[in-house]
């Protein structure tokens, strides 16, 4: 089997036997990028000096017999968006095109102290703000499935490096299913966690009270790998959660039986594609053959999600993104006073989805239109998250579809950004609510394309969403399957 064939497990139990060199392992990937990313677009830098330097460590240490760490030798992908001591970080932007962090962000460090290398930053939609991919100020990742196909956003990068067997993991951000979107539409898993099971310091905020961090990877047990690294409290950051991470490696074997899911009406009504809905439903009996039991239940206000989320999330935006002005990290506008270089800098350095965002943003919080827009979004989500909270006093995890469709076609959505948007439809209620998700690919459509089915649960429950995605996978191979095959 050809290392990139190998599981994320497979790769850190081979090394750590001795049986597979963690430098061999590395440059392996950063040979794969190197033939593969003109075509993909996945990354927008690659780490090659220093992650031999640090692979080589990993063979020292085996050689000497000492401990390693979880993921020793275990290369990675970094979404651009999070920030990496000495490498560039642009967060897919004009604006920070020579940003270069002093520091790494907690999940960084936590992967890189586990052992992990970390190869390269993936490609995104600028400031995660897009669900194609197709907004990064650089070059768009392409679908690896088919070229013509959007990767889905705002981690297209990352999805797309994992589908193409670039890297084994990849870590993705997920504001209102940048990474569940992706998955599904490249044929990979990927975790959205509970917000506040993992530290967002060192992420680029969009929207701060939306963003979460999470792993992308071919398999549930993959992310359940990466999660027991990335999950635990950090001082760093005032929304990390004081809760204690269970063994999420020991979750995935146990047995479905007793498990109740819960088949959301809202998200199998008009709109869903018809290739999406059977295998969906195919998926859903393969959940109920290993034992779980399924009811239909109601979340009546989700379908007010993407309109409060495109309230919410453009409202913070337009706070954070405040501190691009061309004064201290970013890049700057020639101008002939203090008032031009701000209007100059970001009007020169922001894609036009980054402006209309923060246009919108800033209107909604204006004087006379917070209680209109910004205050009734925050209250139609206090009903989404009730809603949540009612449905889970009786199920244990909703089922659906991740997206409405499979991927859609470069600048198929190009004049009608509400259809961009409606591809959140089935995710954003998650961020809204903070519960955990996942994407488990579970078929393809006519024309080759992946389907992802998505699994929510109650907060910081993430070890029921693995283990019934895991055994689920046990059942099936489609997160097996790769373009190349």
């Amino acid at each position: 089997m050809q290392i990139e064939q190998l599981s994320a497990a497979q790769i850190v139990k081979r090394i750590s036997a001795g049986q597979l060199s963690a430098a061999d392992c590395t440059q392996h990937f950063l040979d794969q990028i190197r033939g593969q990313n003109d075509d993909n677009g996945a990354f927008l830098a690659t780490c090659d000096q220093q992650a031999i330097i640090d692979a080589q460590k990993i063979d020292s240490a085996i050689a000497a017999g000492k401990s390693l760490g979880p993921l020793a030798g275990l290369p990675i992908a970094v979404k651009d968006g999070i920030c990496t001591a000495g490498v560039t970080t642009t967060a897919g932007s004009k604006m920070l095109s020579r940003f270069v962090p002093p520091y790494d962000a907690t999940i960084v460090s936590r992967l890189q102290d586990a052992g992990a290398i970390v190869i390269g930053k993936t490609n995104m939609d600028e400031f995660a703000m897009g669900s194609s991919n197709e907004n990064s100020a650089y070059y768009p990742a392409k679908n690896p499935w088919n070229h013509d196909h959007v990767p889905g956003g705002s981690s297209g990068g990352s999805a797309t490096a994992v589908a193409a067997r670039m890297a084994p993991v990849a870590i993705g951000s997920d504001t209102g299913g940048s990474i569940r979107q992706p998955a599904s539409f490249c044929g990979i898993t990927g975790l959205k966690p509970t917000y506040g099971r993992v530290s967002r310091y060192g992420l680029i905020a969009f929207a701060s009270s939306l963003d979460q961090i999470g792993p992308m990877t071919h398999s549930a047990e993959d992310c359940a790998l990466v999660m027991q690294t990335l999950a635990g409290h950090d001082g760093n950051d005032s929304t990390s959660a004081q809760v204690e991470v269970p063994d999420y490696m020991a979750a995935i074997d146990g047995p479905l039986k007793g498990l109740k899911v819960g088949i959301c009406k809202q998200h199998f009504e008009e709109g869903l594609g018809d290739e999406v809905r059977k295998n969906v439903n195919d998926a859903i009996e393969v959940l109920k053959s290993l034992g779980a039991s399924c009811v239909e239940i109601e979340l009546p206000y989700t379908k007010y999600g993407i309109a409060s989320y495109y309230v919410i999330a453009p409202c913070e935006a337009s706070s954070n993104l405040s501190r691009f002005d061309g004064v201290r990290y970013t890049n700057r506008a020639t101008a002939e006073n203090l008032e031009e270089m701000y209007s100059k800098t970001r009007a020169e350095f922001f894609g036009e989805e980054v402006k209309k965002r923060i246009l919108l943003g800033t209107h909604a919080l204006s004087s006379g239109y917070y209680d209109a827009y910004y205050l009734k979004a925050s209250r139609v989500r206090r009903m989404i998250k009730n809603d949540y909270d009612a449905a889970f006093e009786s199920v244990d995890l909703i089922v659906g579809p991740t997206v409405p469709t499979t991927a859609f076609k470069f600048n198929q959505h190009a004049a009608d950004p509400l259809a961009m948007y409606l591809a959140d439809i089935y995710t954003v209620a998650a961020n809204l609510s903070g519960v955990p998700a996942i994407s488990v690919p579970c078929g393809f459509d006519s024309a080759g394309l992946p389907i992802g089915m998505q699994l929510q649960a109650r907060r910081f429950d993430e070890a029921t969403l693995l283990n019934a995605a895991h055994q689920y996978q046990t059942q099936t191979d489609w997160h097996q399957r790769s373009p190349q095959s």
